[in-house]
């Protein structure tokens, strides 16, 4: 299997897709417990026009686990960390939740390794008190991984979704339970930690905000504002809880493709 020894840790990765050497790189990051099957409705497609790297953030997945708590700054200079093993000097970057924040933090501290951006269902701070996300973690390292992970289905699709696809969601729900608890609580206090909204205004790559209507975490018109707070960034919702790539994932791959496909504004002449 693909790793690299990065930063204390063992970080798993996949690569599929166009075989061109010319061929653009794109960069997939999970949501919180899972792993890099999440993105499994999309790979056929990218996979025809980009070089998609998939990876599991720390502490999920195939990855380690070492203690945490672990921060944003530390999930970031994972991804550099891979993409500098690999010989990728920039890439496309696509997120969710987890993984969109971790997108917006490398857009805003390290822009030359960023082309374009898509951050889905990710707030720049994070909405929950900390409180709840204290609790998480004390359930994840008190052995209630089955209950997080019904509880986390529940938020993240809708009643009708988890009906006309079980098997779907059971996949999901049974990457959430066997995570490492050490690792999904760590990864917990990441997401409870992360603010960066003072940081937005310094993303200079073109950027999509993706978010799902009926999302708690964040809400449509929370994605608009998040989409105004960056230059030029546009905003698509679609009609989904908390991850939409699987809940609308036809919908999801053409959002994803019409916007890493546009061509590049003309440069303006001086």
């Amino acid at each position: 299997m693909p790793y690299i020894n990065a930063n204390d840790i063992s970080l798993y990765y996949r690569i599929d897709g166009a075989q061109r050497a010319d061929a653009p790189w794109l960069v997939l990051s999970n949501a919180l417990g899972t792993d890099v099957a999440l993105w499994s409705p999309q790979i056929d497609t990218l996979s025809r026009t980009f070089r998609v790297l998939r990876y599991d953030t720390r502490g999920l997945g195939r990855s380690s686990a070492p203690a945490g708590p672990y921060t944003i700054e530390q999930l970031s200079a994972d991804v550099l960390a891979l993409l500098d093993a690999l010989g990728i000097e920039r890439a496309h970057f696509c997120g969710v939740s987890l993984g969109g924040a971790t997108g917006m933090a490398l857009a805003a501290r390290h822009g030359e390794r960023i082309d374009r951006l898509i951050s889905v269902s990710a707030p720049p701070r994070n909405p929950t008190s900390a409180e709840i996300w204290a609790e998480r973690m004390k359930q994840a390292r008190g052995g209630s991984m089955p209950a997080l992970a019904d509880a986390v289905i529940a938020r993240w699709f809708s009643a009708a979704f988890v009906a006309r696809e079980p098997l779907v969601c059971a996949a999901i729900r049974d990457m959430i339970r066997h995570t490492d608890p050490e690792g999904y609580a760590g990864n917990c206090a990441a997401v409870a930690s992360t603010d960066l909204t003072a940081e937005l205004a310094r993303i200079e790559a073109p950027t999509l905000i993706l978010t799902g209507t009926h999302d708690a975490a964040i809400a449509p018109e929370a994605g608009r504002a998040l989409a105004a707070s960056i230059a030029g960034a546009r905003h698509v919702e679609l009609d989904a809880l908390h991850l939409p790539n699987v809940e609308q994932a036809d919908a999801f791959t053409r959002a994803v493709l019409s916007f890493l496909n546009e061509p590049r504004p003309a440069a303006s002449g001086g």
